[in-house]
């Protein structure tokens, strides 16, 4: 019941807003008031030239002159005011059709009173001039009369229809009225309307009887008066409570969201569709009426349409019909897919007004006469079938794409999805054939055949790929070539669909330059659509399309410059490719050693220059594949040593790939050492690094003050320590200057003296996989290292010990150990690295 109920509520408040859209379709059929120019040889109806060559001729010249000009200024006076009174007209239907449903009654409740007023005036003067010319009705009665009381031509059967229509007016104006609400007018209100036909029963004189309608009209349009005063400023305060909640919801979500909102909140469509069902259904009717003979149906048919669009807003009810047409189009063709996703027919029926109705505006649909307009109809109907088969393809190319990657597809799908393909195939085909039979070549037509042959390209275009997945899912082995076949095929369609978007933009500037009938609005929309698509579908695309293949073709040439793995290699590797787990019949090897497709890491190229596995830089920035700078390859070297000792389980393919010959890395870095001695001797560093914590650790287990837990880690710090500390715990490599070194060994010597070995060692393998990983990031700052590290100890729980500088480096504590070791190993790095600056100044750098 609660269904039905607000269905029904639903249905009325549509019903309500239809009349306004009524007041702003009659208002624009009046050209808003402004007078419309008739063409050329046609006299138009204006009193400034209405003066008989006679009379003006009889007129001196001067006097002829100033009547000329009173009567232009009568006429723009005149021509204004109607404008602004059709304008105030229209506004007033905007606001009305725009409020809320409880606003929404209570203006049709004060409108039905005023009517219901003049309704009540009009039905008392046709009743007393139909009394006036009889006898006294009084008279009759007193004398019982029953012959003329009773006759059906008499004055007591013609009046009494009127006297109940007025009793239930006034009872009906008494119920909805909005002014005061006193027992004794409610009662008196009734009689009010009942007092014309009641004096008319006495014997009184015509002159009183003549404006007794008016006496009795007084009552009603004083509580009328009394309501529309009173609610004056509830009506000010309405808009102004409206304009400000539209301008906090367009403020907080946007004016789209709000017209979105707006737009459901009113049922515009079903608005729009009621309304122009019931002006063809009225437009009919009167086509019924005044013919008399029989209509021909392709007639009537062409009459209700030009009458269909013959205004703005007949143009929008008939959009809203077309909207509802593609609407069930989209989704009938989605049922026939078996297709679950109902978005996309949503926006096929938007879109698809949305189409229609432009189509409309820039060519002046409304403004042409009415064998021009069913023409240019007919034109715009086929623009937009066309519009409709490109939307039917954007359903069924998804569909094709995914059941050429399944194993094991029902074939009554496939074969949905072909028979698709060749209705997409036939119907453009079709409809080109007759239009070039029937209509001669135009620019409306070269527009047709461009959108249509761009459409039987792009079916062809998704059977191809289609065709090759198909293929693809088939095979047993990775098919490489695979990639690159439907990159050109795609390619191909993207440039026909290219060169029909220029020739598109071409087309429409000759229409507007040379075929455009001096419509401004119709030109000026024109012009506006073809900015856009000259921007979105011809600039944005071909940016869009360069940027592609700069980045394929940037990708093949670094392919290209790798060395191609031998099938020797490709046996000891024997493994899949890391990026798409396929078996390699043909590999290429990264300058880190690493195995992949060509294909596969093309395509990872498209998103990053670095290594999937290590994240080392494919190529070189200067663009000279397989110059590696010193630098590169003492990091690779010293990733090298690092993955070697640490040994992590599970990752025996990236061991593998780093086990292949480094002998030019190594020679390369041997030279780099053998350039200057460090500053400092690793070596002893490590030493005393080690005695520190043998003695540390000693001393605590004299005096029993770490239980067994600790003693056990104690003796892995020992057995771990006793090997020198590796190289790539040169986590401060990159900082770039003795000033960054002091400035981080300063921000390291100002915090907690703390035993930073234990989670050190506990963290190395984590150090190497973040050395691996992140190589690239290797130039953060000293400081930033060390506090991370510290917050390991934290999380660890490693224990503090404290040890006062002395001023030797037996003195030192654990974490001033570190920092001491680790500016050796920058200074090292950074004095190599000088001293190769000075003898090859132009060698390249990372």
């Amino acid at each position: 019941m609660s269904v039905v109920r607000t269905k029904v509520l639903g249905l009325v408040d549509v019903i309500m807003r239809v009349p306004s859209l009524f007041i702003i379709d009659e208002i624009l059929k009046m050209g808003m008031g402004v007078p419309i120019a008739q063409p050329m040889g046609q006299v138009p109806n204006s009193t400034a030239i209405n003066l008989d060559p006679p009379v003006a001729a009889m007129l001196p010249e001067d006097d002829r002159g100033m009547q000329d000009s009173i009567e232009v200024y009568k006429f723009i006076s005149f021509a204004v005011f109607k404008f602004l009174f059709c304008l105030f007209g229209a506004i007033s239907a905007a606001c009305v059709f725009m409020l809320w449903t409880r606003h929404l009654v209570i203006v049709y409740m004060y409108i039905v009173s005023v009517g219901l007023i003049f309704l009540s005036y009009w039905s008392n003067v046709s009743a007393l001039s139909v009394i006036s010319d009889s006898p006294s009705l009084l008279e009759d009665v007193l004398s019982l009369n029953m012959d003329r009381l009773l006759d059906p031509g008499g004055v007591l059967i013609s009046i009494l229809p009127h006297l109940l229509a007025q009793w239930l007016m006034g009872v009906i104006f008494a119920y909805i009225h909005l002014g005061p609400r006193h027992k004794i007018i409610q009662k008196a209100l009734p009689f009010s309307f009942l007092m014309p036909l009641l004096l008319a029963m006495l014997p009184l004189p015509s002159i009183v009887l003549k404006h007794s309608p008016a006496f009795a009209a007084i009552l009603p349009l004083v509580l009328s008066k009394i309501a529309l005063w009173s609610s004056s400023f509830d009506v000010v305060k309405t808009i102004l409570s409206g304009y400000q909640h539209a301008r906090n919801f367009a403020s907080n979500f946007g004016i789209a969201t709000l017209i979105e909102n707006e737009w459901q909140r009113l049922n515009v469509p079903c608005v729009l569709r009621v309304f122009w069902t019931i002006r063809l259904t009225e437009h009919l009717i009167s086509l019924l009426m005044s013919s008399e003979a029989p209509l021909r149906f392709a007639a009537t048919v062409q009459s209700v349409l030009v009458s269909g669009c013959e205004t703005l807003t007949a143009v929008l009810g008939m959009t809203s019909i077309i909207s509802l047409i593609c609407h069930y189009i989209g989704k009938m063709f989605q049922l026939f897919l078996l297709s679950e996703d109902y978005d996309e027919d949503k926006s096929i029926g938007t879109v698809s007004a949305i189409l229609f109705y432009i189509l409309a505006l820039q060519t002046g649909l409304t403004s042409l006469s009415p064998d021009k307009r069913i023409i240019r109809l007919c034109r715009n109907m086929c623009l937009l079938v066309t519009a409709l088969l490109h939307f039917l393809h954007n359903i069924v190319a998804p569909i094709l794409m995914s059941l050429s990657a399944a194993r094991n597809p029902s074939r009554k799908r496939h074969a949905r999805a072909l028979i698709v393909c060749a209705f997409l195939l036939i119907a453009p085909g079709s409809l080109l054939a007759v239009l070039w039979a029937s209509h001669s070549p135009s620019t409306w037509l070269l527009a047709v055949t461009a959108f249509s042959v761009e459409v039987i390209v792009k079916v062809l275009v998704s059977l191809a790929t289609y065709t090759l997945f198909l293929l693809d899912a088939r095979r047993q082995t990775f098919w490489e070539k695979l990639d690159d076949y439907v990159y050109y095929i795609r390619a191909f369609g993207n440039s026909v669909e290219f060169c029909f978007g220029i020739f598109l933009f071409f087309n429409g500037a000759w229409i507007l330059i040379f075929e455009s009938e001096l419509i401004p609005i119709g030109g000026a929309i024109r012009a506006l659509m073809m900015g856009i698509h000259a921007y979105f579908n011809i600039w944005c695309e071909a940016r869009a399309g360069w940027v592609v293949f700069m980045k394929r073709r940037t990708a093949v040439h670094k392919i290209s410059s790798l060395p191609e793995a031998t099938t020797v290699q490709l046996h000891q590797f024997d493994d899949v490719c890391a990026i798409c787990y396929q078996d390699m019949t043909s590999a290429k090897i990264t300058r880190c050693n690493h195995y992949f497709h060509g294909v596969c890491l093309r395509k990872w190229l498209y998103v990053q220059d670095r290594c999937p596995l290590c994240h080392e830089i494919i190529m070189n920035q200067d663009g000279n594949p397989g110059e590696d700078t010193i630098e590169e390859q003492a990091n690779n070297f010293d990733n090298a040593r690092a993955d070697s000792r640490v040994g992590r389980p599970g990752n025996e393919t990236a061991n593998r790939q780093q086990n292949v010959a480094h002998g030019g890395i190594l020679h390369n870095a041997d030279q780099a050492d053998a350039l200057n001695q460090p500053l400092f001797d690793d070596t002893f560093l490590e030493e005393q690094i080690t005695n520190h914590n043998r003695s540390s650790a000693t001393r605590s287990l004299g005096e029993n003050t770490i239980d067994l837990h600790d003693a056990q880690m104690a003796a892995s710090i020992r057995s771990t320590l006793q090997e020198p500390v590796p190289e790539h715990l040169r986590f401060v490599r990159s900082l770039g200057g003795i000033a960054n070194v002091q400035a981080a060994n300063a921000t390291e010597l100002r915090q907690s003296e703390s035993d930073l070995l234990m989670p050190l060692v506990e963290n190395e393998v984590q150090l190497v996989t973040t050395e691996g990983v992140h190589a690239s990031d290797s130039g953060s700052s000293y400081a930033s290292t060390s506090e991370s590290i510290s917050s390991n100890m934290e999380d660890t729980g490693g224990s503090s010990s404290s040890s006062t500088g002395s001023g030797t480096l037996s003195g030192l504590s654990n974490s001033s150990l570190v920092s001491a070791a680790a500016i050796s190993f920058n200074l090292r790095r950074h004095h190599v690295l000088l001293q190769q600056q000075q003898q090859q100044p132009n060698a390249p750098r990372e």
